[in-house]
């Protein structure tokens, strides 16, 4: 077996069979196929089994709600092969990715993790990304920092790779991709498959980003942990510093336009706080309880 398949799913039934699918017709790979379901309660299940009925590799595992940073860590433990890989369960494969995923990193056996080019459909309409959307490889942190560069649907990696860069932070409730992808760029090349091989689906009213009323306010809590963690050098703290400054921008403007004066104040602190960490005790260290309900910094 080459690579463990982590499909982490909360009431996703209606298209986990297309990502299951697309797992269970790659060929030139061997592979197990995990399934962590987090707390669904719709039908989710009985697509998995019916499919396991003729796919032995297929393996499902159920936790109690607990986010999909918990679901894809309990993926990673229980992985079984040397190479990782992660599929959204609302996206899909294209064929050949498995191979061309462990064809790089046989010729590139000092990397850690690569990740292919993709498609995007958003509303069932193919899109163009825009120039700074495009998949890039090598050290990417700038990048990284601005915008989410790399897809976990889009990913491979060693196993060994966790053991250098951590898992994923399961105290975020969203944008736990980006804060892995930080801690990543920052240490480590991202290798780059320059072939799309994932269909990845926007859109729907299902998405993680609908969730949440403000989804910068998880970045701004990575871009504050990685500036505490001493892992970054002098230029890669000035570039995750001004990314700070203009996130919390972006959601005071945000806040004051639509008259949440103590969110306003609030990131207003966490900025000061950012920039004058021994002169701002007055900075809360939680949201005030009206806001706890919809963010948490």
């Amino acid at each position: 077996m080459q690579v463990s398949v982590i499909i982490p799913a909360f009431n996703r039934a209606s298209t986990l069979a297309r990502a299951l699918r697309s797992v269970l017709t790659q060929k030139g790979a061997s592979f197990e196929l995990i399934v962590v379901d987090d707390g669904s309660n719709d039908t989710s299940r009985a697509v998995v089994e019916q499919l396991g009925q003729k796919h032995p590799e297929i393996r499902y595992l159920f936790q109690t709600r607990m986010g999909p940073a918990a679901a894809r860590n309990v993926g990673i433990k229980n992985a079984r092969a040397p190479f990782v890989a992660f599929l959204d369960s609302d996206d899909e494969w294209l064929p050949g990715k498995l191979k061309a995923q462990l064809k790089f990193f046989e010729e590139t056996p000092a990397c850690l993790i690569c990740q292919t080019d993709e498609i995007w459909i958003r509303n069932g309409t193919r899109v163009n990304p825009m120039k700074k959307h495009r998949k890039a490889g090598g050290f990417i942190f700038e990048r990284c920092v601005s915008l989410s560069m790399v897809s976990p649907s889009c990913v491979m990696m060693r196993k060994a790779f966790f053991d250098r860069v951590g898992f994923f932070d399961e105290s975020l409730p969203a944008c736990e991709d980006y804060d892995l992808w930080l801690r990543t760029s920052a240490c480590l090349p991202i290798g780059l498959v320059e072939r799309p091989y994932v269909i990845r689906y926007g859109g729907h009213a299902d998405q993680r980003s609908r969730q949440f009323e403000v989804m910068d306010q998880f970045r701004v809590r990575a871009l504050l942990k990685i500036l505490r963690s001493g892992m970054l050098t002098a230029d890669q703290r000035k570039i995750a510093s001004q990314e700070l400054e203009r996130k919390c921008r972006i959601i005071i403007r945000g806040a004051l336009k639509r008259g949440k004066y103590e969110l306003a104040d609030y990131f207003k602190g966490v900025l000061e706080k950012a920039r004058y960490p021994e002169a701002s005790p007055a900075v809360p260290k939680a949201l005030p309880v009206s806001l706890r309900s919809r963010l948490d910094v």
